[in-house]
């Protein structure tokens, strides 16, 4: 590429105009070599790798702020002798991605995903990734970002892939990641767990059901905003102060439609001013129920499938969309005389897909987290030791709620557009050359592997019998499934992708 000057004038122009001379000085920057590292220098170095932009947007404000702070950081250390580098990179954005690209087939009428195959769409991911990838570069040139030009990397290329799977096969080694059924933000628009940043929590005009489970003195009256989960109820739960339930505690009661017996427990979360003082307790579909069935060592009933419709109640309500399920089941319910109260408009709170704005679906699911606890506490042991200094100071509070508050990270996503879990199982009587030749440390409760099961079938909370402890190899000759660990063969992110 050659610089392009404007002509020389005698009259001093009117005004300035930076785009007529600030793109031919750029350019010559780079040609001459100026913001390149050498790593053979025997200079101090000095190195910033770029917090990569998505490949699916464009710079904006906060780019603009976060490049320019960089960018005085770096040319001052290249103007003080070190050998400095700022490393460019994009973000492959995997949901959003593969979002924008089905997006575009449904548009030109293509064959979805699905029908396209795994190999195929991902071509075409990588077709587009090649056509539109480029605008985020061009912005950072038109910036006058002092990056590294040479040493370009993209999160999706060969050697940062070989890197995530070096590390993901180092911390599940260390225990740092480990497969268990937890409850997650499933986003039935997405087909995929996303993270808790992921969801908008929005006030949203429900309703307040109350239901009568039980007969006679030993009936309870519940309240609920989504009715049709008690498909899934596996317990009521009371206070243990609560003298109006005493006598019903650690009996059962009999469900209305699934006509299932519940027991009715104690347990100290319950609020006995709020409402009637009871709480359905449904595990497999709600955070603060399924931490409650742990407790108590509840059986978890998972209703619904993932494109949130309803499954393994065994009643007529399976196969229904969740909302249709919700009414369905209200009307059932008001004609066998078990609706005690209704409340409309409700306004509470209810969390949507950031992305599609599709209304999330707390979902037992089997996934891949990251053991935070240990993480967590160094660094907040750091900043109260003072090895660490954030300021503006008054930031602290915000960091410590931050990290003394963390809960383990879901990290796997049910997507073709990814780095692909290095995890598989193959039929072996002995540890294979790369597999793990220890046995795998022990899990937090909770922490469970996957066990066989029908559609629906209840399970303890978050375990299963093989996670009560460290899990040993078989000493019996007969064929197990163990993992084998390689990054050539490679499963697809936890969950059922397809």
């Amino acid at each position: 590429m050659t610089e392009t000057l404007p002509p020389r004038t005698s009259e001093l122009p009117a005004k300035w105009i930076p785009g007529e001379v600030e793109g031919g000085m750029y350019q010559r920057w780079v040609e001459r070599g100026y913001f390149q590292a050498d790593p053979s220098s025997d200079r101090p170095p000095y190195c910033i790798a770029i917090p990569p932009p998505n490949v699916t947007g464009s710079l904006h404000l906060g780019h603009a702020m976060d490049h320019t702070l960089i960018d005085i950081l770096t040319r001052r250390r290249r103007m003080q002798g070190y050998d400095t580098l700022w490393l460019p990179g994009m973000d492959h954005a995997g949901i959003a991605t593969q979002s924008v690209v089905e997006r575009r087939l449904a548009e030109a009428g293509a064959p979805t995903r699905r029908e396209l195959g795994r190999e195929e769409f991902v071509r075409r991911v990588w077709e587009w990734k090649a056509e539109s990838g480029g605008a985020i570069l061009g912005q950072m040139r038109r910036l006058g970002d002092g990056v590294d030009w040479s040493r370009e990397r993209f999160t999706l290329d060969e050697g940062l892939s070989r890197s995530v799977q070096t590390v993901f096969k180092r911390m599940f080694d260390d225990g740092l990641i480990y497969r268990a059924e937890r409850l997650v933000n499933w986003s039935p628009a997405l087909q995929s767990a996303i993270s808790d940043i992921e969801v908008d929590h929005k006030e949203v005009e429900g309703e307040l059901v109350s239901i009568r489970y039980g007969e006679g003195d030993d009936a309870v009256v519940v309240a609920t905003t989504r009715v049709e989960t008690m498909l899934g109820d596996t317990a009521v739960a009371v206070h243990p102060d609560d003298e109006r339930y005493a006598h019903l505690v650690g009996r059962s009661i009999r469900m209305p439609i699934t006509g299932r017996d519940i027991p009715v427990i104690a347990d100290p979360y319950v609020d006995p001013s709020f409402g009637t003082g009871a709480l359905k307790i449904t595990p497999a579909h709600d955070p603060n129920d399924f931490e409650m069935g742990r407790r108590h060592d509840l059986r978890c009933r998972r209703s619904w499938t993932s494109p949130a419709a309803s499954r393994g109640s065994g009643t007529r309500f399976d196969g229904m969309d969740r909302f249709e399920a919700r009414e369905a089941v209200r009307e059932e319910l008001r004609a066998h005389g078990r609706i005690v109260a209704e409340k409309r408009p409700y306004l509470h709170s209810v969390g949507h897909d950031s992305r599609t704005g599709v209304v999330i679906e707390p979902r037992l699911s089997l996934q891949w987290f990251v053991r935070v606890e240990a993480i967590a506490k160094a660094a907040g042991d750091a900043v109260r030791s003072g090895e660490t200094t954030i300021h503006p100071a008054d930031m602290s509070a915000r960091f410590f709620d931050w990290v003394d508050n963390m809960h383990d990270w879901c990290i796997s996503r049910q997507l073709w557009w990814g780095h692909r879990i290095p995890s598989g199982t193959a039929p072996t009587a002995r540890p294979s050359a790369s597999a793990p030749t220890r046995s795998p440390p022990p899990v937090r409760a909770g922490a469970a592997t996957r066990t066989s099961s029908t559609p629906g079938s209840p399970r303890a909370c978050g375990r299963s019998p093989r996670s009560a402890g460290p899990t040993r190899p078989r000493t019996s000759n007969a064929t197990t499934r163990r993992p084998r660990w390689s990054p050539a063969t490679t499963s697809c992110s936890s969950g059922s992708s397809g």
